[in-house]
């Protein structure tokens, strides 16, 4: 899922770009926001996946202790 949010955040800002050239300031306002938008959920799927992958280590480091 967090490449479709990368593809969806770099079209965003690509369609911010085009627009902020042809003076069209509110909508590329919105596209650049609709892009950093997309580019935090990428961020928060790439934070979900590591946050998975080291649950199980720390689950175990916490039973030795009990």
């Amino acid at each position: 899922m967090k490449h479709v949010w990368m593809i969806l955040s770099a079209v965003f800002a690509l369609i911010a770009a085009i627009l902020f050239a042809r003076h069209d300031y509110d909508n590329a306002f919105i596209c650049a926001a609709l892009g950093v938008v997309a580019w935090f959920l990428r961020y928060r799927a790439q934070m979900k996946e590591r946050v998975k992958a080291n649950e199980p280590a720390e689950s175990l480091d916490s039973n030795e202790e009990e």
